[in-house]
C-alpha cells in the first residue's frame, strides 16, 4: 500500500512530464501492472500531458481493464484525440460486460462533439438516456455541447431549458452555439441574461461579433469587459488587437499592449507577440512591430510571416527581405506559402525581379511547396510592375493556374504604362471574357480604342455594353480598377 501512496504521489507531481517513464518502471518492478487504480491514474496523467500513444499503449497491457481504466483512456482520446478512439474503447468496454457511468458518458460525449457525423452523438445520447443519467448536471452540458457544436440549437435549447441549474460552461456553450450558426443576435441576447460572466463569456461575445462585421460593437463590448474589472487575457489580446487596427482605434490598441506587457502575456505567448506586431504593422508603425518582433524570446512561421508581410505593406520591401533571409539562415523555422506570399510582395514592390523568381523556384525546389493562384499573382505584378510585360504574358500563359482578373488586371495597367497597345488589348478583352458583368473593364477596352482614334470598335464596345445593360459607374475613369 505505501508503494502505491508512493507512486500515486509522484504521478500527480510537479516533474510528473519527465519521470512518466521511470513511475511506470517502478510500476512494473513492484508488480502493480494488475492495479487498476494505478493504472487508471497513469493513463489519465498521459492524457493531461497529451501523451495519448503512450497510454494506448499502457492500455494494451492491461489484462482486466475496469470502468475505471476505461474512463481514463476514453477522457485521453477526448482531450487529445482522435475523436473516433474515444468510441472504439467504449465498444469494447461494452462488449466486456462493463457498465458504463456518468465519469465514461462526460468524455464520450465531449468526443462526439468533435465527429461531423451527428448520428455516433445521438447513439451516446440515447444510451444516456436508457440508463437514467440524462439528468445529471455534468451529462446535460455534455448534450449542449454535443448539439450545440453541431449547429442544432433546438435540440441544445430544449436540453438548456430543462436543466434546474445552468452554470458559466453551459452559457458559454449556449453563446457559442448561437453565434456560430449565424444567429448572433440570439446568442448577445443570452449573454445579457448571464448572471454571472467569465472571461471566456466575453471573449466568446466579442470575438462573434467580430466576425460578423460588427466590429465597433465588439470593441464596445470589450471596454465593457474592463469597465466591471475583468482583465483581458491572451484570447482578448489576440481578438480585440485585429478590431483595433481595422477600425483605425491605436490608443485602445496601445493601451492594450501596455496591459499585456504588464501582465507578462507578450512573453508567456507567442500568439499576443504575434497579435502585437500585426497592430503595429497595419497601424503603419514598422518600427514598433520591428522593436516588439526582436524582443520574442520566441518565434515561430507567423510571427516571421506577420512581419515580412507587415514590411510589404509598408513599402519597406528591402527590410521584409532582409528578414526572409534572417530566417533562412536562423534555419529554426521553415517558411510555408505564406511566408514566400510575403517576400514575393517585397520584391514585387521593390522591384526585384531576379530574386523574385529565385525565391519562386525555392520554393518549389527546396521547400516542396506548391504555388498558389496568389504566388503566380504576384510573380505576374512582379513582371508587369518592372516593365518585363511580354514575360508576364508569357508567364501567364504558360502557367498551371487559370489567370484571374487580377493578374490581367496588373498586366494591362503595365501595358499602358508603357505604351503596349496591342498586349493591353488582349489583357482588356481577357478581364471582359472573366468579368462580363463588369461595366469597368468595357470602359477600359472602350478608352484603350478611343485613345488608337478605333472609333468603330468604340461603339462595337458600346452596343455590347447597351445589350448586356451595363452601365458606366459613376465618376468612373479611364484608370479605374486597374492596379497600379
Amino acid at each position: 500500500m505505501e508503494i502505491e501512496r508512493k507512486l500515486l504521489r509522484l504521478l500527480h507531481g510537479h516533474s510528473t512530464r519527465t519521470r512518466l517513464p521511470e513511475i511506470h518502471a517502478h510500476l512494473l518492478r513492484h508488480y502493480l501492472h494488475g492495479s487498476n487504480l494505478l493504472l487508471a491514474h497513469f493513463i489519465s496523467i498521459c492524457g493531461s500531458l497529451r501523451y495519448s500513444d503512450y497510454a494506448s499503449r499502457v492500455f494494451s497491457h492491461i489484462q482486466n481493464p475496469n470502468v475505471l481504466v476505461f474512463n481514463s483512456i476514453i477522457k485521453c482520446y477526448s482531450l487529445v484525440g482522435p475523436p473516433l478512439k474515444s468510441l472504439s474503447f467504449f465498444s469494447s468496454m461494452k462488449s466486456r460486460g462493463i457498465w458504463a457511468d456518468e465519469y465514461t458518458y462526460a468524455p464520450l460525449l465531449k468526443s462526439c462533439s468533435s465527429i461531423s457525423d451527428s448520428r455516433f452523438g445521438e447513439c451516446v445520447h440515447g444510451e444516456v438516456v436508457r440508463t437514467g443519467l440524462h439528468r445529471l448536471g455534468s451529462i446535460r452540458i455534455g448534450v449542449v455541447e454535443l448539439y450545440a457544436s453541431s449547429g442544432r440549437m433546438g435540440d441544445a435549447q430544449k436540453v438548456f431549458d430543462e436543466m434546474p441549474e445552468r452554470n458559466i460552461v453551459v452559457w458559454n456553450l449556449m453563446i457559442r452555439g448561437f453565434c456560430d450558426s449565424g444567429d448572433v443576435e440570439r446568442g448577445l441576447g443570452l449573454f445579457r441574461k448571464m448572471g454571472e460572466r467569465s472571461v471566456v463569456s466575453w471573449n466568446s461575445m466579442i470575438s462573434s461579433l467580430s466576425k460578423c462585421g460588427r466590429g465597433r460593437e465588439a470593441l464596445e463590448l470589450f471596454c465593457e469587459m474592463v469597465d466591471q474589472g475583468f482583465d483581458p487575457d491572451e484570447a482578448t489580446v489576440v481578438t480585440v488587437l485585429p478590431i483595433s487596427a481595422s477600425l483605425g482605434v491605436l490608443d485602445t490598441g496601445k493601451w492594450i499592449h501596455s496591459t499585456a506587457e504588464a501582465k507578462g502575456l507578450v512573453k508567456d505567448f507567442i500568439t499576443v507577440g504575434n497579435a502585437l506586431v500585426d497592430f503595429y504593422c497595419k497601424s503603419g508603425d514598422v518600427e514598433a512591430a520591428t522593436a516588439i518582433f526582436k524582443k520574442m524570446q520566441r518565434r515561430n512561421v507567423v510571427s516571421w510571416n506577420t512581419m515580412i508581410s507587415g514590411s510589404a505593406v509598408n513599402g519597406n520591401g528591402e527590410f521584409g527581405i532582409d528578414l526572409y533571409d534572417s530566417m533562412i539562415e536562423e534555419g529554426e523555422v521553415a517558411p510555408n506559402e505564406a511566408t514566400f506570399l510575403g517576400v514575393l510582395a517585397c520584391c514585387s514592390y521593390t522591384g526585384q525581379v531576379e530574386k523574385g523568381e529565385e525565391l519562386f523556384r525555392l520554393m518549389m525546389e527546396r521547400f516542396m511547396l506548391e504555388p498558389s493562384t496568389e504566388h503566380y499573382g504576384v510573380m505576374v505584378d512582379l513582371m508587369s510592375r518592372s516593365g518585363r510585360i511580354k514575360e508576364a504574358f508569357e508567364f501567364l500563359k504558360s502557367m498551371p493556374v487559370k489567370a484571374n482578373a487580377s493578374m490581367w488586371g496588373s498586366l494591362l495597367s503595365a501595358c499602358r504604362s508603357h505604351g503596349d497597345v496591342k498586349l493591353a488589348e488582349v489583357a482588356a478583352m481577357e478581364l471582359v471574357r472573366i468579368e462580363p458583368e463588369n461595366s469597368g473593364n468595357y470602359v477600359l477596352l472602350s478608352n484603350l480604342y478611343a485613345e488608337e482614334g478605333r472609333w468603330e470598335d468604340v461603339e462595337k464596345v458600346r452596343a455590347v455594353m447597351k445589350k448586356r445593360s451595363l452601365k458606366k459607374s459613376t465618376g468612373q475613369s479611364s484608370v479605374c480598377n486597374v492596379s497600379s
